[in-house]
């Protein structure tokens, strides 16, 4: 067994598209999927970007905004997950901080997903 930690100090500060946020990555895969943990401090931004691949944002605690390419914002929180396909136009943003697991792979697909809100 192996226990890896995911927190924000093992974490990279993101600033590309005037993001300010900390990325930890958990795990990378051979196939292109990529698995991280988002650490959005109080007044978090994940600036406004194409998506490279289709890409899943698990909330896991705390509350945001995110937006695609309707470019409305929509508030998120614990429990809800935000699907962006790729190519599309999103943003996060936070007041007072989230976290989340981000999953990026060229396999995902919305149809997948279920309790669509």
């Amino acid at each position: 067994m192996k226990i890896y930690k995911y927190t924000k100090e093992f974490g990279k500060q993101i600033t590309q598209f005037d993001s300010n946020f900390t990325m930890t990555q958990i795990v990378k895969m051979d196939n292109h999927t990529h698995i991280g943990c988002m650490h959005l401090e109080e007044n978090g931004h994940v600036g406004n970007h194409q998506a490279v691949t289709p890409q899943l944002l698990l909330i896991i605690n705390g509350e945001g905004f995110v937006k695609g390419n309707e470019n409305m914002f929509k508030k998120v929180c614990a429990g809800d997950a935000v699907f962006w396909d790729k190519g599309e136009w999103h943003e996060t943003i936070s007041d007072n901080g989230l976290t989340a697991f981000v999953i990026e792979s060229e396999n995902l697909s919305s149809s997948l997903l279920s309790h669509l809100i």
